[in-house]
C-alpha cells in the first residue's frame, strides 16, 4: 500500500503515516476502567467499550494497509529518485544536504486561547439559560460552580444558591475562564494529531467523555454538590464549548513548527556552518 501510495505522490511530497487519535481513546478507554473500580460499574463498563472502539479503530489504522497522508518536502527540486540511482555521497562537517526536512506545521498557542475564550462564552450562555429557566435565577449555575472551592456554597440551600453573592461571582468566573483557557489551549495541542475535519469528533466525543469522568469523581469527591448538578444541562454546556472553540482551532491558519531544526538555529546562533531551513 505505501509503495502504490509512493507512486501517486506528486514530485515535492512523501508518504508519511497519518495522524491517529485512537492510542488517545485507547488509554482513555483504560483510565476509565481503573476509575471505575473507585467508582461505579458504570464507569468500568463505559471504560471497557471506549477501550475496544479504540482498539479496533487502532489495528484499521494499520490493518490490512498502513494508511499514510502526502507531506510536502522542503527544498525538493524534482521528483524523489529510486533507491537504486541514490549516489553514494560522503558528509561533511558543517553540511547539512543530507536530511531531509519535512514541513510540520501546528496550531498557534494564540488560537488556543481565542478558542477558549469563545468556547466560555457559549458554555456561560448554556448555563446561564439553564438557570433562568429551570432555577429561575441566572446566578445558581455560577454560584454552584463556585461551590467547588467555597465549601458555605457547596451546603447552601437551592434558594441560597439562587441569591447573588460576589464571592460566587469572582470565583465562579475565574475558574470558568481560567478552566477555558486551559482546555482550549490543549486543544490546539491536540487537534493537529485527529485527522482533518475531526473538530465534530473533539467537539462531541471529547466533551461527552470528560464530562462522564467528572460525573463519577465528584460523586466522591462531593457527593452533595454531585446530587445539585443537573447532568443533561452540564453535559449540553460541555458541548456547547467543545463545539464552537473546537471549530474556532481548527480553522485556524497553521504554523512551521520548529521541533525538526537544528538545535543551533533554535538558540538564534549566526556562525558560519549554520544553515536555516530553506537556506542552500
Amino acid at each position: 500500500m505505501a509503495t502504490e501510495q509512493s507512486q501517486n505522490l506528486s514530485p515535492a511530497t512523501v508518504a508519511m503515516p497519518a495522524p491517529t487519535v485512537w492510542p488517545l481513546v485507547l488509554a482513555l478507554g483504560a483510565a476509565l476502567i481503573f476509575a471505575g473500580i473507585m467508582s461505579s460499574s458504570i464507569v468500568t463498563l463505559a471504560g471497557a467499550a471506549i477501550l475496544l472502539v479504540g482498539a479496533v479503530g487502532w489495528w484499521r489504522q494499520v490493518f490490512p494497509f498502513d494508511h499514510h497522508e502526502a507531506i510536502e518536502v522542503e527544498g525538493q527540486a524534482g521528483p524523489l529518485a529510486s533507491p537504486a540511482a541514490i549516489p553514494v555521497v560522503h558528509l561533511r562537517v558543517g553540511r547539512q544536504s543530507s536530511k531531509i526536512r519535512l514541513a510540520q506545521q501546528g496550531t498557534p498557542w494564540m488560537a488556543g486561547l481565542k478558542g477558549g475564550v469563545v468556547g466560555a462564552i457559549a458554555m456561560a450562555g448554556v448555563a446561564l439559560f439553564f438557570g433562568f429557566v429551570i432555577r429561575g435565577s441566572i446566578w445558581y449555575p455560577i454560584n454552584l460552580l463556585a461551590a467547588a472551592a467555597v465549601p458555605s456554597l457547596a451546603s447552601a440551600t437551592v434558594d441560597q444558591l439562587k441569591e447573588f453573592s460576589s464571592l460566587g461571582l469572582i470565583l465562579g468566573s475565574i475558574i470558568h475562564v481560567s478552566t477555558s483557557l486551559l482546555v482550549g489551549l490543549v486543544y490546539a495541542v491536540m487537534l493537529p494529531m485527529f485527522p482533518r475535519k475531526a473538530f465534530w469528533w473533539a467537539g462531541v466525543s471529547a466533551p461527552i467523555l470528560w464530562s462522564g469522568l467528572i460525573a463519577s469523581t465528584m460523586t466522591l469527591i462531593n457527593p452533595a454538590l454531585s446530587a445539585r448538578v443537573d447532568w443533561r444541562w452540564f453535559v449540553a454546556s460541555q458541548l456547547a464549548f467543545g463545539l464552537t472553540g473546537g471549530y474556532v482551532i481548527a480553522r485556524a491558519e497553521r504554523i512551521e513548527e520548529r521541533e525538526n531544526w537544528p538545535l543551533a538555529v533554535r538558540a538564534g546562533i549566526d556562525a558560519p556552518g549554520v544553515e536555516r531551513p530553506g537556506e542552500k
